[in-house]
């Protein structure tokens, strides 16, 4: 099976990291949301994540160029399944609305296409189960930033075939990334790893051990991490990491996935990180 049209659902920062990855390595992508400002926002991201590739002298302005005449935009879901290889979903990590954009791909895309979730939590045995099509449901969680970062886990659910996870595997290589394949369990391995950590180091600046950049500093310094956990946090969005989170504590039961009191306050305050200007640090949004 080889996957050469994709479609991204969800044009935030990682449907629009995908599509730009995708695209660089000569793939037709499809970007679809359902808002006009968000796809247009999209567009200016990739060209700026492009632009300083070029910069960097990682790629050329041809090549620049070719990767944005490679990506189409679009507010019509169904339209944009017709007649692609794969779809990837990647809108936010809540299952009330993943499930309605699977049931409406399952009815639109064709029956040999393949639905990928970018999902960082949500079980893929579940999501398939919300199809016709089981088979060919899997799991492709990217790393943000998705231009920059190598790892793809690939998460095959209790149903996925050994046809559809190949081709996947196969298709983050062709990306640039290498993949790992894990079972599907709450959280898959990253998220089950690091969540629990970034939660800690919540808990331990709302109960006063130390400040933000001293708990970061200790643990770039001390454990060699190339990012604190509450800047990473605010990298990835105190909204996600709270959803992650949530998902977790729910499907293992175990209370220490439980969401501190300060990380629910701060997303509760629209204090969502990077992408607000503000989270446990504060950002010059422009």
């Amino acid at each position: 099976m080889s996957i050469e049209r994709i479609t991204v659902v969800g044009g935030g920062t990682m449907g629009n990291g995908i599509a730009h990855v995708a695209a660089q390595h000569g793939k037709s992508v499809r970007l679809v949301d359902v808002s006009p400002d968000v796809l247009e926002a999209a567009l200016a991201m990739i060209r700026r994540n492009l632009e300083r590739q070029v910069a960097k002298q990682l790629i050329d302005e041809g090549t620049k160029e070719a990767t944005l005449a490679r990506i189409e935009t679009t507010g019509d879901l169904a339209a944009a399944a017709r007649g692609v290889d794969l779809v990837v979903e990647a809108v936010p990590e809540k299952p009330e609305l993943k499930r309605p954009v699977f049931e409406a791909l399952d009815h639109a895309a064709d029956p040999s296409t393949v639905l990928a979730s970018n999902t960082s939590s949500i079980s893929i045995t579940e999501i398939g189960a919300w199809t016709s099509r089981p088979d060919r449901v899997i799991g492709m969680h990217f790393m943000n930033p998705v231009p920059v970062m190598a790892l793809v886990e690939v998460i095959r659910g209790l149903a996925t075939s050994d046809e559809t996870t190949r081709a996947t595997l196969d298709l983050a290589t062709a990306l640039g990334k290498t993949p790992v394949e894990v079972n599907d369990f709450p959280g898959f391995v990253s998220n089950r790893v690091l969540m629990p950590m970034i939660n800690e180091a919540v808990s331990a600046y709302m109960e006063g051990v130390a400040e933000p950049l001293a708990i970061d500093t200790v643990m770039k310094l001390g454990m060699n991490h190339p990012m604190g956990p509450l800047a990473l946090a605010d990298l990835i969005g105190l909204d996600t990491c709270l959803n992650i989170l949530e998902v977790l504590h729910r499907e293992l039961g175990d209370d220490r996935y439980r969401p501190s009191p300060l990380l629910r306050k701060y997303v509760a305050a629209g204090w969502l990180g990077r992408k607000a200007g503000r989270g446990f640090y504060t950002y010059d949004r422009g």
